[in-house]
Order: structure tokens, then sequence, then C-alpha cells
């Protein structure tokens, strides 16, 4: 969820249209159209529940993530689209069993041990087969890891960091997972790099209700793996207080394993340009998820977000002048390798590839558009957030970083990014965890996303002339 991360700014709510724009050629009453057909649908509920009801997780390298690749390019071709799957090498990181109880602490009465919850990380190691037992040492941040360094050989460190929920309340959920997430993708191989036997994480969430959040963490290229993983919010405020009062030890059981990797796919589909069908915008969610829930949120809903827009296309009969992508990215959340296989499958050459929209930010309403343009090229996008004001989707921002993990690659090769900006306050709560299941997506929310991608698509396809290059950083 890297886009999550990075700052979005400069909000154009009401700039005026510049005289000679392009624009104005895309008629304002197709894009209505294409708004009320989209939320008039429930094709992409629809859809969205035959994916997480008959397959569930779909974690990189699972059975559950290839039968999701098969079943989504079916109902692809089923709109009439041009359908292909782009193999990709992905990585098969399989759970096992994750354990962990508080075997020793001040004021413990005898015989008594209390469980912990917690979930492995992607990529972690496993402990012995018996498990490991060993104090805990407790850091907010690397600052007091560093301080406290003459303790962490040999222990098991805990980051224990609070997810914001204030910030997600106020429409600033990205900037509090960015505050905390970077503790579970570096703070094992940093607690690794000073002897730590094991590490753990205080869950990268907002709602407290003692589930477990996963996700992957990395560790440095020559490193040994370790133990890792992310306790639930209230267990890790638990060893906390008992932390405060005295040495505090723990046993964790992890048994992941690391296995070759696997054969998967990006699932594209194409909705063919009547004058420049070799020229492309892509819409797009990725379908692999992790493994407690069953993706749902992240990103079912995304995915069937993104191909609802040829779904109301086809409903409509309309061909814009430029072909619009769907792609369903294999392998967002533990490597990327989909959006780079794409990227790569272009020979460093992306004229064609004239815009990329991603939705990995839930099954909320949408709330506008976040461009990673040109900051001269968002007053051409004015009558998009005019078509799209009757539903409220209406706020314009300027982007500087990536719209997307899976298109990052294309931006950096100067391709516009865009993003659906979704209300997101309580995306966090149920992000990479059990409760990522159906019910959390409202389907007038994910209807309001396939109108904000559809008329977005629908108005780059058709411009005259496309949107100027925008390189980011990598």
């Amino acid at each position: 969820m890297r886009k999550l991360m990075l700052s979005v700014v400069g909000v154009l709510a009401a700039m005026p249209l510049c005289a000679a724009e392009p624009a104005a050629a895309v008629d304002g009453a197709t894009l209505a159209r294409i708004r009320d057909a989209s939320m008039h649908s429930d094709w992409a509920m629809t859809n969205l529940a035959a994916l997480t009801d008959r397959i569930g997780p779909r974690l990189s390298g699972s059975p559950q993530l290839e039968a999701a690749v098969q079943q989504v390019a079916a109902t692809m071709r089923t709109l009439g689209a041009t359908v292909q799957l782009q193999p990709a090498k992905v990585p098969h990181w399989v759970r096992g069993l994750e354990q962990g109880s508080l075997v020793d602490y001040i004021g413990r009465p005898s015989g008594i041990t209390q469980k912990l919850h917690l979930t492995a990380l992607g990529n972690s190691a496993a402990t012995p087969a018996a498990g490991l037992t060993a104090r805990v040492v407790v850091v907010q941040d690397y600052e007091e890891l560093n301080k406290r360094a003459a303790e962490v050989r040999g222990a098991i460190v805990l980051f224990h960091t609070r997810f914001d929920q204030r910030l997600a309340d106020n429409g600033e959920a990205g900037t509090a997972y960015g505050q905390s997430v970077r503790y579970r993708n570096g703070g094992p191989s940093a607690a690794a790099a000073l002897g730590a036997v094991a590490a753990l994480v205080r869950s990268v969430g907002g709602a407290d209700y003692r589930l477990p959040h996963t996700g992957n963490t990395s560790f440095k290229p020559g490193q040994a793996a370790i133990p890792a993983a992310a306790l639930s919010a209230e267990d890790a405020d638990l060893v906390q207080r008992l932390a405060a009062q005295g040495p505090v030890s723990m046993q964790l059981l992890l048994t992941p394993q690391t296995l070759p990797d696997a054969d998967s796919f990006n699932v594209i589909a194409d909705w063919r340009g009547r004058e420049k069908p070799d020229e492309v915008v892509i819409v797009s969610g990725h379908l692999d998820s992790w493994d407690l829930g069953t993706g749902a949120v992240d990103d079912g809903a995304g995915v069937y977000a993104a191909a609802g827009v040829i779904e109301v296309l086809r409903q409509l009969n309309l061909h814009p002048r430029r072909t619009i992508r769907f792609v369903a990215w294999t392998n967002e959340e533990n490597g990327g390798r989909g959006g780079k296989a794409y990227a790569a499958a272009l020979s460093g050459n992306a004229d064609k590839q004239i815009a990329a929209i991603e939705s990995d930010e839930g099954g909320g309403r949408a709330l506008g558009i976040s461009a990673a343009v040109r900051p001269e090229s968002l007053a051409a996008l004015r009558p998009v957030i005019d078509a799209l004001r009757p539903i409220g989707a209406t706020a314009l921002k300027h982007n500087e970083g990536d719209a997307g993990a899976d298109i990052e690659p294309l931006q950096v090769m100067g391709v516009p990014g865009f993003s659906p900006l979704v209300d997101a306050r309580s995306y966090f709560s149920y992000h990479h965890t059990a409760a990522d299941t159906l019910d959390k997506v409202e389907p007038q929310s994910l209807q309001s996303q396939v109108a904000t991608m559809a008329v977005l698509a629908y108005f780059l396809a058709e411009m005259p002339e496309p949107l100027p290059r925008y390189s980011i950083a990598p």
C-alpha cells in the first residue's frame, strides 16, 4: 500500500478551465451517462461476492490465487473483452503455525501463562520446531532500539508504535499508516542486525478488536531472516505495561516456509479503442490478498471497481478513441512482481501507455481523484470532476508520488498515474486481518468507485491528445 504513505498535495476543487484545453472535445453528456449507469449497476458487487465467497483468500503461490486468475479471466471474456494472461514468477511463502504466550513477568501467579494473539509477517523465518523462549525488549522507535542495543542480543524485540486513528478519521489514513508501517517493513531487519532472536510489531491498524494485522517485512540482501510477527494492539499494550514493571519473557512458535517461486499471471482484458487501439488507458486493482480474510477490502473491491468500467462501457456500447485495458495485478502484497512484469514487457518503451489508474484503498465511498500529473494538467481534468459532482466525488488532488504500487513502474517511465480518492477512515481497521470480508464493502460505495474510475478512464481515453508525460522518482 505504498501510495497511502506518500503525501498528496494541492486540492484543486475550483480551478477554472483553460480556454485552449483539448478536453472540451469530450462530451459531458456521455460522461454523465457513464456515471449514472455505474451507480445503477450491481455487477461489480455480484462478482466481488463470487470471488470472495467461492475462492476466499488469495496469497501469492496459492491455488486460490490461480483459481481467481481463471475466474476473473472468464468473467472478462463474457463482457466481450480481449483477454490475455501475462506470466509472472511470484514468491511462495506459507504461514504455518503461529503461537505466542507470556511465560514470566513480575507478579505472575505460579503456573500461569497468558496466550497472545499474533500472526506471522510475510518473509518471516521459522522458530525452532519446539519454539523459542526469550526476554522481550519493548521499544517505541528506531532511536530507542539503537540506544538499547546492548539489551537486544538474544531477545525478542517489540516495536510498540500506535496507529493514529485520529489522523485516519480526519482524512489522513495514509499518513497514519506510513508513520506505523515503517516498523513492520524494516523493524525485524533492524532488530536482527543487533542480534535479536525474533521481532514483533504492534499491529498497524486502527480497530482494537484483538485482531492481529499481517503484512510483509523485508530483510536486507544477504541478511538472515528471523521470526517476525504482528501482535494485536491489546496484547502489545499488555506486554508494554508488564515490561514497565520488570522483565518479561515470551514463548514464540512460528512455522512459516518460503518455497520456490511459483507461476502466476496478470489478467489483462482490453476494451478496444475505435481510433487508436494501440494506445492504452489502464484501470486496475490487485488480485492477490493476504491469507487471513477473504480479501474483499484489499483488494477485491479494487479489482471489480476496475472491471466494472468495462462492464459499463459494454452496457452503453461505448468505445472511446483509445483502448481501455483492465488489469488484475498479481503479487502486490509481498513482491510487486505483477506490476514489474508488465513494465518489463514494455522493454523500456511506454509511449503507448497513456495513463494508468489503480484502486487499492479499500471499498469506501469515492470522494474524488488523486492525480500524479504535471500541475498544469490538472485544469484539463475539471470536466471529470464536474461529471462526478452529483455523486459527491468532487476532490481533485495533485499527487507527487506513486498512485499505486502496481502502476509505480509505469509512472517511473512517465505514464500519468491516478487513483480514486476514497473514504478510508475505517480501511485500516480491516486491512490485512481476518475481518477483511465481503460485509465490509457497502454496495453503493463500490458503485461510486466504478463511476469514478469509469468516467475518468473514458475521459482520458477519449481526449483528442493525451496528457503530457509525468515521471516520478523510483
